[in-house]
Order: C-alpha cells, then sequence, then structure tokens
C-alpha cells in the first residue's frame, strides 16, 4: 500500500483510527482510509494494549500508517484523547476521527473537505459523515444531534452546503478542526467508554458551526443494528456516570441545554430499563454511576496517558477542558 500523499493546496489531515482487540475489521478500516479518493495526509492507528495480534498485521499490512500501541487499554475515550494529541503534535489542520469497524467509502473525506469548503471565511468546526449500518440502514446509534437552537442563518449557512447544523456527533467519521482542539481540549479519557464523543463534540461546538455531511457515508459494522438505548450490561455504569460528569460540567453545555439534556436522558434510561431483561444489574449499575458521577470528577487526561505509556507531547494541548479539583476517585465499572 502506497503512503498517504500530501496536497499542499488544501488542509493538512490526519486519520485516527483507535482500535482494541478487534484485528480484522481494523484491516478493512484501514484499507478504506488508505483508499480515499483525497487521501489523508498521515494516518495514525492507536492501539489499545490489544492481545489479538493487531500491532503486528497493521505494520505488515499498512506500513504506511503511523502506528501507537498503548501499555494499557484505556478505552476509546483514551485512545482519541492520545491520537489527537499525537495528531496535533504532527501538525494537522483538520483530524479526521473514527473507530476500528468504521469503513469509509471511498469519496466520504472528500465529501465532507468539500462540504467545509463552501465556506471559507468561517468553516465549521466539525463535520460528520452519514453512518450507516451494514445493509445500508441509517445506523441509530450514530445519528449526530441536531442543534436545537440553531438560528435561519445557521441552518442556510449548512444548506448551502448541502449539510445540516448538529449539536453533537460519535467518533464514528467526524473531521474536527485542529485549532478548536488546541483551544478547548482533549477528550476526558476518564470516561473510557460511552458519551466521551458526546462530551467532546458538544464542548468543541458550544457556540460554534458543526454540520451533518449526508455525502460523506461511512458503514458502521457494529454485531447488531441498534441504539444506545440496547440493553448495554454492565457497561451501564459508564453511561450514568459520564452522563453525570457530562451534565455537571459547565464546559459542554449552556444551562438551558444542561435541562434539555437532562430530560432526554431520564427518558432514554426508562426505555433502556423498559427493555432489559435484567434490570437488578441495571438498577447496580445506576446506583453505583449515579454516586460516582456526583462525588468524583475525570482524572486529568495527561496523567493517564502517561499510565499508560503515553506523554502528550509539548505542541499539543497540555490537559483538557479545566475541571474542578477532585472530590475522589471514580469507582471501577
Amino acid at each position: 500500500m502506497a503512503a498517504p500523499s500530501t496536497t499542499p493546496a488544501g488542509p493538512r489531515v490526519a486519520a485516527v483510527v483507535v482500535t482494541y482487540n478487534r484485528r480484522p475489521l481494523l484491516l478493512e478500516s484501514l484499507a478504506a482510509v488508505l483508499g480515499q479518493t483525497r487521501p489523508a495526509d498521515a494516518v495514525l492507528v492507536i492501539d489499545n494494549a490489544s492481545t489479538d495480534g493487531t500491532a503486528a498485521a497493521v505494520r505488515e499490512s499498512f506500513p504506511a500508517a503511523r502506528l501507537t500501541v498503548l501499555g494499557q487499554n484505556t478505552g476509546g475515550a483514551g485512545g482519541f484523547a492520545a491520537g489527537i494529541a499525537l495528531a496535533l503534535a504532527d501538525g494537522a489542520d483538520l483530524i479526521w476521527l473514527m473507530d476500528d469497524d468504521t469503513v469509509p467509502e471511498p469519496a466520504a473525506l472528500q465529501a465532507l473537505l468539500a462540504a467545509r469548503a463552501q465556506r471559507p471565511a468561517a468553516p465549521p468546526v466539525l463535520l460528520a459523515s452519514r453512518v450507516v449500518w451494514t445493509d445500508g440502514r441509517p445506523h441509530p446509534m450514530n445519528t449526530p444531534r441536531v442543534k436545537p437552537f440553531a438560528t435561519r442563518a445557521e441552518r442556510r449557512a449548512a444548506a448551502a452546503a448541502g449539510c445540516q447544523p448538529i449539536r453533537s456527533a460519535s467518533f464514528v467519521s467526524i473531521l474536527v478542526d485542529a485549532g478548536a482542539c488546541r483551544e478547548r481540549g482533549l477528550p476526558h479519557a476518564d470516561y473510557f467508554l460511552w458519551n466521551d464523543d458526546f462530551e467532546f463534540t458538544t464542548r468543541l461546538l458550544r457556540g460554534q458551526a458543526g454540520w451533518l455531511c449526508p455525502a460523506s457515508v461511512v458503514v458502521h459494522k457494529t454485531a447488531a443494528f441498534g441504539s444506545t438505548d440496547t440493553d448495554p450490561g454492565q457497561r451501564f455504569y459508564y453511561e450514568v456516570r459520564n452522563k453525570v460528569w457530562t451534565l455537571r460540567s459547565g464546559a459542554p453545555l449552556a444551562p438551558a441545554e444542561r435541562l434539555l439534556y437532562s430530560g432526554a436522558t431520564v427518558r432514554r434510561w426508562a426505555r433502556t430499563f423498559a427493555r432489559s431483561a435484567d434490570r437488578a444489574t441495571l438498577r447496580s449499575c445506576l446506583r453505583r454511576g449515579l454516586a460516582a458521577g456526583v462525588r468524583t470528577r475525570p482524572r486529568p487526561t495527561a496523567d493517564l496517558l502517561a499510565a499508560a505509556g503515553l506523554t502528550i507531547p509539548a505542541t499539543g494541548p497540555a490537559v483538557p477542558a479545566a475541571e474542578p479539583p477532585l472530590a475522589g476517585r471514580p469507582q471501577p465499572g
């Protein structure tokens, strides 16, 4: 596979793919990323201490990719924090983020860049691809939240580029502005999984433009078709704790938005309980998650990445958005 080519006239794009023990899916994803009609200028793979031979497979099949193997599994949150930090240190102007089970169509990146170019004076700080499942249906797990209070001017500017204003998105193919990441910080690694992308993208987009770009299409190869309120089992702890952390923070959401999303969260949790076959597990996770979310704050991302063997480069952001001092340590999930 040839090395990604640089496009001198355009922005420097670094693609970041985070993986953990999904070697076949990762190799399919990387083949699609490196096969784009407009290639990324760098492809960074963050391996969260996989044990299935992922690192060797990447080195053998995709030597052009820049592989970083962390010393421990930091979850999607830590993986994306590491990838963004390394992309910033590499001088990226834009960072294209995706999970290892994301397979972009050949023109996915080109479509994101083309939409962004429709507003050269004030481009959106985030563009999200349209995410479909393996059968072509829109994937409910990755539907960006439409911006609820978008002005007529915001809707008109997005529509002129064939897009729609959004307030948040998932880590399944989003193109983010490097300057905004430097200003507003990395994802909180301590979220580990669940709501890390919601917190990060709402923080990035507060007071800024973000668009859903339907012309950019990626396939999210999850094992099953479903939304985030599908029975999560023990992982529900992270949903509860991390959502409480997000709603307590002053950075991602304005006060009125916090009220709006708090109500939406309660409704979604009620649907999760209603559909669950193991409500005892959910009740336990709810109690522990609420306690941890109220009593603690996320630990510093720089410390967690250092524990995994990665020091955030000096040219990258030192820490995520500021949080009050810890009131205790997060409880294990």
